[in-house]
């Protein structure tokens, strides 16, 4: 199967026009063109990296502080899902287990797993990592859910004296995880996956 690179050709990263791997310039938009995007595995593991530490503050610290009466509650993000489950609310909670436990450390698993393979002969099909890339990039933006009730609470709920919702320390630590991770997504370059490919068909073709 012949590749874009291998007949000469570079897409530009910002417009998408296809032009000769020997321009550096696209003349369409102006923007530099790159046959691949530099740097692009250790950009991506440096974003993994940062997302994963935050990922604990994100967990361990309260994401939302409500102040009832009086009384301070504070709740996590796994706390919440609990309360809900208790609270019988069985399709909310899961939804946020999904969206705000699972999909972030599944995401950023699944990338950094990616970017194991490349440059290694792990047996899985260029054509199956990059079907799993592309779904791990579209779900990601769904780990927002959480951020979203909490902003939505936090502007409905001021009743000073009666009812109060704050927003807590892990909202910003988990809005950088969900950032990052869909920056790292899209700092992954998948041709990659199948430059991989080409270079394995090419030595076999010679040996």
């Amino acid at each position: 199967m012949t590749t874009a690179r291998a007949a000469g050709l570079a897409v530009c990263h910002t417009c998408l026009a296809l032009l000769g791997s020997e321009e550096h310039v696209c003349h369409r938009c102006g923007s530099r063109l790159h046959e691949r995007i530099p740097d692009s595995l250790q950009r991506t593991m440096a974003l993994l990296i940062a997302a994963a530490v935050l990922y604990v503050p994100a967990n361990v610290f309260p994401i939302m502080t409500t102040d009832q009466l009086g009384r301070t509650e504070e709740s996590t993000i796994i706390g919440g899902v609990i309360l809900l489950w208790n609270l019988g609310s069985y399709p909310v909670a899961l939804v946020i287990l999904v969206a705000s436990v699972l999909v972030p450390i599944g995401k950023i698993l699944t990338v950094a797993a990616l970017c194991w393979t490349i440059g290694r002969n792990t047996g899985v099909p260029a054509r199956q990592r990059t079907t799993l890339y592309r779904i791990t990039e579209f779900v990601g933006k769904w780990s927002m859910v959480d951020i979203f009730v909490v902003s939505i609470l936090v502007a409905l709920i001021q009743i000073t004296g009666i009812i109060v919702i704050r927003p807590g320390g892990a909202a910003l630590a988990f809005a950088a995880v969900v950032v990052l991770t869909m920056v790292a997504a899209q700092s992954f370059d998948p041709r990659l996956i199948w430059d991989e490919r080409r270079d394995e068909a090419g030595q076999g073709g010679r040996s």
